[in-house]
């Protein structure tokens, strides 16, 4: 089932239930959608855009979820941690950190990378080949525990 179909369904799930944490959160993904089919480009919607605008979706709400926490608005960051909770649901399984590592570890055999250096090539391939499944800021912080 394609993302929009699934967003359509749950959508009028949220909708029966009364679900305002999940409605918010799928009216944001599908209209973030909207705006990637409606940006003039004409470029297609492959499920790589989508995962990558959900990563994005995410990350937003993280960054601003540890700023209402500095500033101590639990009500906010309540809202940014429930829609953070539904916009996962339609992200692929994370990978763990420890099969994150060996993947990680496989790349830089490949790769021949010995120093933080070579820290760019292998950032480049991992975040081709774990689109959805890891995001930026981890697989980096993992990269640099295992070249330095």
């Amino acid at each position: 089932m394609s993302l929009e179909k699934r967003l359509a369904e749950d959508l009028k799930a949220a909708m029966k239930a009364k679900d305002q944490a999940a409605l918010r959160s799928i009216r944001a993904v599908k209209s973030a959608i909207l705006l990637l089919k409606t940006d003039g480009t004409g470029n297609e919607i492959t499920e790589a855009v989508e995962i990558k605008t959900l990563q994005k979706l995410v990350k937003q709400r993280k960054d601003s979820l540890e700023i209402f926490e500095k500033q101590n608005r639990e009500d906010l960051a309540q809202t940014e941690r429930e829609e953070i909770a539904v916009i996962e649901k339609y992200l692929p399984q994370q990978m763990g950190e420890d099969e994150l590592k060996s993947f990680i570890q496989n790349i830089i055999t490949q790769t021949g990378a010995s120093t933080m250096k070579d820290m760019g090539k292998v950032m480049g391939m991992a975040n081709k080949q774990l689109a959805g499944r890891a995001d930026g800021k981890t697989i980096s912080g993992v990269v640099k525990s295992l070249l330095s």
